[in-house]
């Protein structure tokens, strides 16, 4: 796992990444990205419709999956900034957890006949927290590839690209496998495993070989008091963890209530592969007007109004019903769109508010950071579950049966699309003034080379 240090230009500072170190480092979110699907989309109403597991049961085991993973991300975080090895700081954890989740994976996309509530948590909590530790160490390790402002952006739209290609080639799996291995439900989950399980070990040492490490930036010591109170006196962070959140939620229920939507609304469930892969490729096609858009604008302000664009398209689902294939058809791509942003943008911010830590604090704690903000996204992700199948529950919606009355079928719809509308707007309300921008964050990062080189103490 040993790699060379960054290489310098001709003033002494980081030369711009290529393309290689770009496709190098974002690869292993491929085959991650690809397990997620199955995890997030096809396991739930796999073990509900097939094992028979109830909505209320599987929301509530997948909730509590969730909050345990939660609880590890600081510990996690926390650890992979102090822990420096000769093999780096982020390294070490990506290598260690991948066979982890190859197993886990297994397990949950192979459940033996009778597996019930409890295999569903055990194995949920195994995939869920290896996943944490190389997911979070790999993200720090992204922030701290640069310095710079705009091509912090670039890594992340790399990265979050290859995620959304991994997602895609996870969505056309199922219907392949189908056509020509059968109607087996059991199919897709299998298709799925076994392509990134043969991709994940792969992707791993290409990176952990390819890619540097950045070195460790410390100039100053603090103890962990100290080190908290920095924490919440950073406004930036707070404004972005609390849009975070509320954007997760909004992201999670459409995702957790896809395959319910188009099998019970739309009557389209031969219609679900290409509707999800139409809005993730509208997703990656996307990436680049973003780019363009967040470096002639604050990335802030682009992040904003793509999640408006998302809420204006979202709000006519509701007004679909059985047959509207190509109605929703149109929703996915023109929705996508905005996805392309969600991608990247607020993975780059996070970088820019760890610089104004790292003024303060002296320690360049991007794993801690990079923690908090898993910590927001796995309680969005929980709360997704554990709001939403409860809920369809109490109103009546069934899973397992293919006509549900009218209001079942309209909270279904109002969960899919309205709330999350409203939690989007919430979050723009949030970030809209964002108090880092490119000229905000190169005089922070100035005063970082000054005082790291100086020695100075805060």
């Amino acid at each position: 796992m040993t790699s060379p240090p960054p290489a310098e230009n001709d003033s002494g500072g980081p030369r711009a990444l290529t393309i290689g170190t770009y496709i190098a480092y974002g690869i292993p979110a491929l085959p991650i990205a690809a397990f997620a699907v199955p995890i997030y989309i096809y396991i739930p109403p796999f073990y509900a419709q097939e094992l028979g597991i109830s909505l209320a049961a599987i929301g509530t085991v997948l909730t509590m999956a969730r909050i345990l993973d939660a609880l590890s991300w600081p510990v996690i975080g926390i650890l992979s900034d102090r822990l420096n090895t000769r093999w780096g700081r982020r390294k070490p954890w990506i290598a260690f957890s991948t066979p982890f989740i190859l197993v886990a994976a297994l397990m949950l996309c192979m459940p033996p006949p009778g597996s019930g509530s409890l295999y569903l948590f055990i194995w949920s909590v195994v995939i869920y927290i290896a996943s944490s530790a190389l997911t979070l160490p790999h993200s720090a390790w992204g922030a701290e590839l640069s310095r710079d402002y705009h091509e912090r952006s670039h890594i992340v739209a790399w990265r979050e690209g290859l995620t959304v290609v991994g997602t895609l080639i996870a969505t056309v799996i199922p219907s392949l496998v189908t056509k020509y291995g059968g109607d087996d439900p059991q199919l897709p989950l299998i298709g799925i495993a076994v392509f990134a399980g043969v991709m994940l070990p792969l992707s791993i040492p290409f990176a952990l070989r390819a890619v540097p490490e950045a070195p460790v930036l410390r100039f100053a010591e603090k103890d962990w008091r100290a080190g908290l109170r920095i924490v919440w006196r950073n406004q930036p962070f707070r404004l972005l963890l609390g849009a975070f959140l509320l954007n997760g939620v909004a992201n999670s229920l459409p995702a957790t209530l896809f395959l319910l939507f188009a099998t019970h609304v739309l009557k389209a469930a031969d219609y679900q592969g290409a509707l999800l892969f139409a809005y993730f490729a509208a997703g990656v096609i996307s990436v680049p007007l973003w780019l363009i858009l967040a470096k002639r604008y604050s990335k802030h302000r682009v992040w904003g109004s793509s999640m408006l664009w998302a809420c204006l398209i979202f709000a006519w689902v509701p007004f679909l019903g059985h047959g509207d294939v190509l109605a929703f058809f149109t929703i996915s791509v023109l929705s996508g769109i905005g996805l392309g942003a969600d991608m990247v943008l607020p993975g780059s911010m996070q970088a820019d508010v760890v610089d104004a830590d790292t003024l303060e604090s002296g320690e360049q704690r991007t794993g801690l950071y990079f923690a908090l903000w898993g910590v927001a996204t796995k309680l969005s992700l929980a709360g997704a579950v554990g709001i939403a199948f409860p809920l369809l529950e109490f109103l009546g919606f069934d899973a397992q049966i293919t006509s549900n009355g009218p209001g079942a079928l309209l909270g279904l719809a109002l969960l899919y699309s309205i709330v999350p509308v409203i939690l989007k707007i919430l979050s723009v309300i949030m970030i809209w003034n964002f108090p880092i921008d490119a000229e905000s964050q190169s005089r922070i990062r100035q005063e970082i080379e000054q005082r790291s080189t100086s020695g100075h103490l805060v």
